[in-house]
């Protein structure tokens, strides 16, 4: 089983555009009720399909598979809409790696950046560029934002 432990924060600034390359992320939500999520994903070339459970903390249950990409457009279309579009920046910072994500589409004007933990109590230094921390706000979840996008809040 997996574990995912993360912590998620708002983005301040442009400072660290310029710190990576950026990937185009498509996802789509087969199921979005509380105790599981059921994500297809394409990220470049590749699809892939990943189930997570009830977020306790900061950590919940993750299982991440890779599949066709041909499968993963095709679930792509029997997701609920709207799709959920953004750009990754994976930055290297303090021992992690921060993944920056800059929404598009109805989300567009937001900009979170989280890290993957070992622990819930793992110390971390922020970089300058990060904002607030939103890691229990639900509103920020990828899987809300199909249902209230962030254009309408």
């Amino acid at each position: 089983m997996g574990k995912e432990i993360e912590r998620k924060y708002l983005v301040r600034g442009d400072a660290w555009r310029h710190l990576a390359q950026g990937v185009r992320y498509r996802q789509g939500y087969l199921s979005t009720v509380k105790e599981r999520t059921v994500r297809v994903r394409t990220v470049a070339e590749r699809g892939y399909l990943t189930i997570k459970g009830v977020t306790v903390g900061a950590t919940r249950d993750e299982f991440e598979y890779e599949i066709p990409l041909g499968d993963a457009a095709l679930l792509l279309e029997m997701c609920e809409p709207p799709l959920v579009e953004k750009v990754r920046y994976k930055i290297p910072f303090g021992g992690l790696v921060w993944e920056v994500d800059e929404f598009e589409g109805a989300n567009r004007g937001l900009v979170v950046a989280e890290c993957e933990l070992a622990s819930e109590d793992q110390r971390i230094e922020l970089p300058p560029w990060i904002g607030e921390e939103v890691t229990g706000d639900p509103r920020y979840f990828n899987s809300n934002l199909i249902a209230h996008p962030f254009s309408k809040w």
